[in-house]
């Protein structure tokens, strides 16, 4: 059985995407919040 061209990138790309949305989203809410706690002076 051969796989075509979008199951291959279907198979390679598995959840990465939602997982950098993810990190993305934390990195920036914990950066907003350490920007009240300590701003800079």
């Amino acid at each position: 059985m051969e796989l075509s061209n979008t199951e291959l990138v279907n198979v390679n790309g598995g959840g990465i995407t939602k997982w950098i949305l993810l990190a993305g989203a934390a990195s920036f809410i914990i950066g907003f919040i350490d920007g009240f706690l300590r701003p800079l002076k």
